[in-house]
């Protein structure tokens, strides 16, 4: 199924999470200690420590999460070069590669946090995978074939 309307939007969607990626990893290093991630560093913090969680290790956890901040905003360009050079060239291999490293990066990510019992990143790269996969798969397919064709 390709429409071109089809494709232009699952190319907006992508250059959207992009963004969302660039954005959160901006934004980490300022609020990685807001209230609002309250519950999610106290699930972390018992998860290594259990119910008597030292100040020490809850400033090292404001530390992790500040430092992987610069880390998602690399991601997100190198994504969003990617993203480019799909969309413009109708690329499978960019579309591929970025397919690629999701597929490298979350299994692993989800064992890390299963191991630790950190169930919050779990849903949140699921989160990632359901969001990202599908338009992913889509233009990866789509431009493969229009790739085959010419």
């Amino acid at each position: 199924m390709h429409s071109p309307s089809l494709r232009q939007w699952a190319i907006g969607w992508m250059f959207a999470t992009i963004v969302t990626h660039l954005v959160v990893g901006m934004l980490l290093p300022w609020f990685a200690d807001a209230a609002v991630f309250r519950d999610y560093h106290r699930g972390i913090e018992t998860a290594f420590w259990g119910a008597s969680v030292p100040a020490q290790a809850h400033a090292q956890q404001i530390w992790w999460i500040s430092l992987f901040g610069p880390t998602v905003q690399s991601a997100a360009l190198w994504m969003g070069a990617l993203a480019y050079i799909g969309a413009r060239q109708r690329s499978a291999f960019a579309w591929g590669a970025l397919i690629a490293g999701m597929l490298l990066w979350a299994p692993q990510d989800m064992l890390v946090s299963l191991r630790a019992g950190c169930m919050d990143n779990i849903w949140i790269d699921t989160f990632a995978l359901v969001t990202m996969l599908p338009p992913l798969v889509y233009l990866f397919c789509v431009d493969r074939k229009q790739t085959v064709r010419t």
